[in-house]
């Protein structure tokens, strides 16, 4: 029994980046019996596959238990023969769309009703770069921003986030942040995956923005050199600003511990309304309003390559996405009633 999963190298000369994406995701047209070569449409296909109605509520949890324990079975199989793939970062696809994804999706539907809008300015494939406002004590925005363009796009595609260090030291969640598909924030990674058409995300205001207190919500931070502009101008993908209003109040800091947060060789050691007061009860979110909105993607193919090397323009265009995330922060909080209800 073969128990190592298929690794695909992101560098594979004889595949294109554009097959790459989307081969990994839409599987051949299968083809009807009675008619040779007749592509099955859509409609077909899950009539053909819809359970019988349930004449019952016993007969309608038999069957939502048996799909469970379907599903369960087939992930053990899938894990047991070695039958996924991960790249050279990695990458588990199967894991993400099987475990993490499905683990984090009643948050997002009924936690913090996450609301996207702009999704028409994500292209279907190729490489990208999203960038992002980063809020919450708790990076929790990472992961919903990851579903919500997995759940959302046309075609599903899978966000590689670009996360600080103290991330991958963490035992557990560096191994699991690995398999979800995310890796390291530099310059070299970066490059590697919008090169290789990977759907990628950076938040470059880093701890100074997770870790802000609640009294500078939705004020951005600084966003550092504009070292995310130099990856997207070197590889030519398009930036596309993302401004997301809800993260602030999950958790929100009024206070530091800083000595603490020494000790434990963490960047801060919050204190909210709930934590540390309540223990881990103090730990569960508020159940804040989400809103997701991606802009209109700013080109850079029209710069040159050495123009990454220019300061004076890397901070230009840095402004530029800077700007535009944070006028969209004021316009989604002009319209929004409450920070709870919407």
């Amino acid at each position: 029994m073969n128990d190592v999963a298929k690794v695909i190298h992101l560098h594979d000369l004889n595949v294109e980046p554009r097959q790459r994406v989307s081969a990994r995701r839409w599987p051949e047209p299968v083809t009807g019996d009675s008619t040779p070569g007749r592509v099955t449409s859509l409609t077909e296909r899950l009539a053909a596959a819809e359970p019988p109605e349930p004449h019952s509520l016993s007969d309608m949890v038999r069957g939502l238990v048996g799909q469970q324990i379907g599903k369960t079975a087939d992930f053990a199989r899938r894990r047991l023969t070695g039958d996924y793939q991960i790249d050279d970062f990695g990458f588990d696809e199967h894991l993400l769309e099987s475990v993490i994804l499905p683990a984090l999706r009643p948050i997002s539907d009924h936690w913090f009703r996450v609301q996207v809008n702009g999704m028409r300015n994500i292209p279907e494939v190729g490489g990208a770069l999203i960038v992002a406002n980063h809020a919450g004590t708790v990076p929790l925005d990472g992961l919903m921003l990851q579903l919500a363009i997995h759940d959302h796009h046309a075609k599903q595609r899978a966000l590689r986030l670009l996360a600080a260090d103290l991330i991958f030291e963490m035992p557990l969640l560096g191994s699991l942040a690995r398999k979800a598909g995310h890796t390291l924030a530099c310059r070299e990674d970066a490059e590697r995956l919008l090169r290789s058409g990977e759907l990628t995300g950076v938040f470059p205001e880093g701890f100074k923005g997770v870790g802000k207190q609640y009294s500078d919500r939705y004020k951005l931070q600084r966003f550092g050199r504009g070292g995310f502009v130099a990856a997207a101008v070197r590889t030519g993908v398009p930036i596309i600003p993302c401004s997301i209003v809800g993260s602030e109040e999950i958790y929100p800091k009024l206070a530091d511990l800083k000595p603490l947060a020494r000790l434990l060789g963490l960047p801060y050691f919050p204190v909210t309304p709930l934590f540390p007061h309540l223990g881990p009860l103090g730990a569960v979110p508020l159940p804040s309003k989400w809103y997701i909105e991606f802009g209109t993607p700013i080109p850079t193919a029209e710069y040159e390559p050495e123009a990454a090397d220019d300061p004076m323009t890397m901070f230009e265009v840095t402004d530029q996405v800077r700007e535009t995330i944070q006028q969209t922060l004021y316009k989604l909080l002009n319209k929004r009633r409450n920070a709870f209800t919407g």
